[in-house]
């Protein structure tokens, strides 16, 4: 491992990269990344960093996005197989017939999801920023996409929009039932209970604090309790851990893991930065009509 970490520090400086990670990508990943962080995040720091190459330790909407936002850069994917299935389900043809039947309709794209789609929305957001961008639009109609969940969790907390709701998900938060939250809490009776609201509502109700993984990494950190339950992707215990030495961190079960997000390995990024391959394509005109929701994001999260 030590070879392919020397390597993938000469391949950065001979190809003037830098890699960003997401956290639930495999440790040893985020050990080796120059930015780890949630998608926001990385959203952001992909419009500043000097670097003419960004390799994304993610999957491919991530991909996408940094694209998106920097088409003079060369985005690469490690694997270019590494997708999410949350990103493919919602289709034009539904969007479309949604501003057809609503007046004042604002179309807020959740970041998990394919540029194609991105070119038909009004603005992202991610899980960090979606309650504070939804509260700033003036539109009284919300449809938002793809996933309902997060969706349902800042329409309960806005209360003067009227929510439209996508038939979408992630599987991993989905596996995390009320049934397998309740039984990680008997058995861990003084933990605090950590969700990400990608999540159903009913585990939502069990949770001492909903966040995105930042904000919860963030809320573990600043906390004086010594034990947490986490309901996300278990790629989050390396930053938790890391933060928090002292700290002890249960998943809710054994099966939180986004293989997707798994894929990507050192051999892989060494690869990649060798051959210069997978790179991220974009046209130039879906390039133009994406990056109009996502600078709008960047902006309102501000």
């Amino acid at each position: 491992m030590e070879e392919l970490i020397q390597r993938i520090e000469q391949l950065k400086e001979e190809k003037d990269a830098v890699i960003l990670a997401h956290f639930y990508v495999n440790d040893e990943i985020q050990a080796v990344a120059d930015y780890i962080g949630d998608s926001f995040y990385l959203s952001k720091v992909a419009t500043t960093i000097p670097q003419k190459v960004i390799c994304f330790a993610g999957v491919s909407f991530m991909g996408e996005s940094a694209k998106i936002l920097n088409p003079e850069k060369t985005v690469l994917l490690p694997d270019a197989t590494a997708d999410c299935a949350m990103a493919h389900m919602v289709d034009v043809e539904r969007i479309q017939k949604m501003r057809e039947q609503y007046d004042d309709l604002c179309v807020v794209c959740y970041i998990n999801s394919t540029a194609q789609i991105k070119e038909y929305a009004d603005v992202c957001v991610t899980s960090a920023n979606a309650l504070d961008i939804v509260e700033k639009l003036p539109n009284r109609y919300i449809y938002f996409i793809p996933d309902e969940n997060l969706g349902r969790y800042v329409a309960s907390k806005v209360k003067d929009k009227v929510f439209l709701f996508n038939d979408g998900y992630c599987p991993i938060h989905k596996e995390i039932t009320k049934e397998r939250v309740q039984k990680a809490i008997e058995v861990h009776p003084e933990a605090k209970v950590l969700v990400h609201p990608e999540c159903t509502m009913d585990v939502l109700e069990l949770a001492d604090y909903i966040g995105s993984t930042s904000g919860i990494i963030r809320y573990a950190t600043e906390s004086k309790e010594k034990e947490f339950i986490i309901a996300t992707e278990k790629g989050i215990f390396y930053e938790l851990c890391r933060k928090n030495p002292d700290k002890q961190f249960y998943p809710v079960y054994d099966g939180q893991c986004c293989e997707d997000m798994k894929k990507i390995t050192l051999e892989k990024i060494v690869t990649c930065l060798e051959q210069m391959a997978p790179v991220v394509e974009v046209s130039d005109t879906q390039r133009t009509r994406a990056n109009v929701p996502l600078n709008r994001m960047l902006e309102l999260g501000k």
